[in-house]
């Protein structure tokens, strides 16, 4: 049997040409093109401002830094997400307190963030885990009366919706992935957008070491002015050739979303009628881009989670682990990241997997997988 894999970037010959016209005008570092990626994300994303950068995590990083987050500050995050949004509060030099999360969303809530504040608590990040959106309002309200900034990770976030706007629109940060496992690709590659243009233009100086003066506009210059840095700045600058995909790739958006929640409508139908397991859908807010299409494995159902896993590899299904518990890995065992209990947090990352959803993904592929489902739903003395 041919392997499925759980996710793989819609690619094609339009990315290819884009990226020879980068190539074939001699400008390959951020330039016009990453200037045009910004324009044109912020225009879809119905954000103000857009700076690309290399990762999302140094857009994260980045969007700490302007809010002013630093030494002796607290940060409100998940455990239950990629290491790198907790990461990222630690590179300011600030403790990120874990706060559980939503037992049917996997998100942050207002009430489980009220547990986690502190008198230091200077910032959230709040997550759109797996694309799920995230419901930002009653978060705001906690967090905006004390001045506390709230940063959304939107790293799978593209496409997806919060009451009727695009995830992101008009949020004061937000930060953005590109990787090849996120809805669109830049092969590696973030953005950070902001409603405070005071914040985007210094995230732009700050991306290129705070340089005064970009290199585009100084290359631009015959006598190119001295540059002059105020501050210690960074090298999180994108490429005009990754810019280039990225263009092509947000003119894709629509039809990816869409056939991603197709393949998901199919998923919730099947696993609906199989007892034990217990599929993500979209929340009341919202709608979901389902950057993951992830599983509770409950239970009613004859094999645990890891047994599943081993079913579907089986059948040569490539299927994932739930999101990650930060806190267990060595990285934050031994370290302060306040006491709250994360009960939540440790039952979906023991008891949730992620299958295969791709735009590609044929319909024989999608009956695959179900057909596995539904076999290891049939197991016996397990």
């Amino acid at each position: 049997m041919t392997r499925i894999n759980v996710m793989q970037p819609w690619l094609g010959v339009e990315e290819s040409a884009a990226v020879a016209e980068v190539l074939a005008s001699g400008w390959v570092a951020q330039g016009p093109r990453v200037a045009a990626f910004e324009q044109e994300f912020a225009r879809v994303q119905q954000a103000e401002h857009a700076v690309a950068l290399s990762s999302c995590t140094t857009a994260l990083h980045l969007a700490l830094v302007v809010a002013g987050v630093g030494p002796g500050d607290d940060v409100v995050v998940p455990s239950f997400s990629f290491i790198a949004t907790a990461n990222a509060v630690l590179y300011v030099g600030a403790r990120p307190v874990f706060a559980d999360v939503d037992p049917v969303t996997g998100n942050l809530t207002a009430d489980t963030i009220a547990a986690a504040i502190t008198s230091r608590t200077r910032a959230v990040i709040a997550v759109d885990q797996g694309g799920v959106p995230v419901d930002l309002d009653p978060i705001r309200a906690i967090c905006d009366p004390r001045g506390v900034v709230v940063i959304e990770d939107a790293a799978c976030g593209a496409g997806s919706t919060y009451r009727g706007r695009q995830v992101g629109a008009g949020a004061e940060l937000v930060a953005w992935s590109f990787h090849p496992r996120k809805i669109i690709t830049t092969g590696e590659g973030g953005m950070l957008t902001t409603s405070r243009p005071e914040w985007a233009d210094r995230a732009r100086r700050l991306r290129e070491h705070a340089m005064s003066v970009s290199a585009a506009e100084r290359h631009a210059s015959v006598l190119a002015p001295a540059e002059e840095y105020d501050e210690v700045g960074f090298n999180y600058r994108m490429t005009d050739l990754q810019a280039a995909v990225g263009i092509v790739q947000l003119g894709r958006l629509p039809e990816i979303v869409t056939r991603r929640r197709e393949i998901a409508a199919t998923y919730t139908k099947q696993i609906a009628e199989i007892p034990g397991l217990r599929a993500v859908v979209d929340p009341a807010w919202g709608t979901c881009n389902f950057q993951s299409f992830w599983v509770e494995v409950g239970p009613g159902f004859p094999l645990d989670r890891d047994g599943l896993l081993a079913h579907l590899a089986a059948a040569e299904i490539s299927a994932r682990r739930g999101i990650m518990a930060a806190h267990r890995q060595a990285a934050y065992i031994e370290r302060d990241t306040g006491s709250i209990p994360l009960p939540v947090t440790e039952h979906l990352t023991d008891a949730t997997l992620i299958l295969p959803v791709f735009h590609q993904m044929s319909e024989s592929e999608l009956a695959r997988v179900v057909d596995a489902l539904r076999s290891a739903a049939t197991v016996r003395g397990a």
